[in-house]
């Protein structure tokens, strides 16, 4: 079995999809035996994706601009490179496929690229559908311009959640033989470490040896304006022993979140570090009293996950994956409750007793979650397609996710 893989997310800085293309590339072809994943872009057009993906610039937001919000504001030609980029990668994918013979064409970004090759195609979430306004006007249009054509390309998907995959068969008509959820894993070295290591990486950073925090690109489904009105509600004396770190890079729309960061939020013990290394992210999930997550919609959730590999205790909201993935061990906040995060913020620094209880079996939910066990059921679905077996779906291990439910 010959198989070629988009790995151009995973040329970028990384968030979540880079990260699943970074690590399902590394799994498959420790797994792979006598078959082949080879990756594309290569070369020059790798090397262009990874000028397109730098050359967008960093805007620091400052109190009183306009209301576009930081990190929306595109360079003017970047929209064309990254068009220039995209029909590139689809030449050398062309090119890659009638010289190389492949059996399949796995697309992990949802939108497979025009080739000759079955496609199967990962789906992480149907956000841009489901709620456009959360995204910026470009990705919708190019999302419902060629969204039905790229179904028809695929013989099959993948979701990481279950959720994901109903969403596919209710709202796409997708046959649920077409359609296979597999899991997403937690990175290598997310493991609870020692008290001392830690210090000396908070120390190394410059960051405070207590404190809340939050993981994620701020943008509007990560509802991180919410949950900063309610940080900022708790009594002073809660914020000045407990400052609350934001771990991740500023996204398209986030002007709002911005602006009350600048105005209010700072002055009151939050802490913006933009994004965070991954070698540092071991210390700062180890540090943390515990992950705030408060997202409106997520396709898996993978900080809440990660959180509980390092043994940390998780608030996370009532979004459905969530629910799914770590709905047994989380404490769990309707996403616009903003009282129910205050009070979950202020019982988890003022009770240790329930701040334990919420740690206790964390590692065990975490556990199963493995990108060896990613591979291995991506694996099982590409030689269903390649045997050209379309009458059943195929079987891949479920995720043993254990815990005790909690809803507040």
């Amino acid at each position: 079995m010959r198989v070629v893989v988009n790995q151009v997310e995973a040329l970028k800085q990384k968030t979540g999809i880079g990260h699943y293309t970074h690590q399902l590339l590394r799994c498959l072809r420790a797994q792979t035996g006598d078959d082949q994943i080879d990756a594309f872009p290569t070369g020059w057009v790798a090397r262009a994706w990874k000028g397109c993906a730098g050359g967008r610039p960093a805007v620091r937001r400052k109190p009183g601009r306009g209301r576009r919000g930081l990190g929306g504001e595109r360079g003017q030609g970047m929209p064309w490179l990254r068009r220039g980029c995209l029909a590139l990668t689809g030449w050398q994918l062309r090119a890659m496929c009638r010289r190389r013979k492949y059996d399949l064409y796995h697309e992990p970004n949802s939108l497979p690229l025009a080739c000759d090759c079955p496609a199967v195609a990962t789906v992480h979430d149907l956000s841009l559908l489901l709620y456009p306004e959360w995204h910026p006007a470009d990705r919708v249009a190019h999302f419902e311009q060629h969204f039905t054509r790229a179904l028809g390309r695929c013989a099959h998907f993948l979701t990481d959640s279950e959720c994901v995959r109903q969403q596919m068969m209710r709202t796409l008509g997708i046959r649920p033989e077409r359609v296979t959820r597999v899991y997403l894993g937690t990175r290598p070295g997310l493991r609870p470490l020692p008290d001392d290591e830690v210090a000396q990486t908070l120390h190394r950073l410059g960051l405070p040896a207590r404190y809340l925090l939050s993981v994620g690109t701020i943008e509007p489904r990560k509802n991180v304006l919410l949950l900063l009105r309610a940080y900022c509600a708790l009594p002073d004396r809660l914020r000045a022993e407990w400052p609350l770190l934001l771990a991740g890079k500023w996204g398209w729309n986030a002007g709002d979140v911005a602006d009350y960061l600048h105005a209010e939020a700072r002055h009151r013990g939050v802490l913006h570090l933009g994004y965070v290394a991954d070698e540092h992210l071991p210390a700062l999930y180890s540090g943390a009293r515990a992950l705030l997550y408060p997202s409106h919609y997520e396709g898996f959730g993978l900080p809440p996950l990660e959180m509980m590999a390092c043994g940390g205790a998780v608030v996370a909201s009532t979004a459905e994956a969530l629910v799914e993935t770590v709905g047994g061990q989380a404490q769990l906040v309707l996403p616009d409750d903003l009282d129910g995060w205050r009070d979950a913020m202020a019982r988890l620094v003022t009770d240790d007793d329930w701040w334990q209880f919420l740690r206790g079996g964390a590692e065990e939910v975490a556990r199963p979650y493995t990108w060896e066990q990613c591979a291995a059921d991506t694996l099982t679905v590409y030689r269903h397609v390649c045997g050209g077996t379309t009458d059943r779906r195929p079987e891949v291990l479920p995720c043993a996710a254990t815990g005790r439910r909690r809803a507040g």
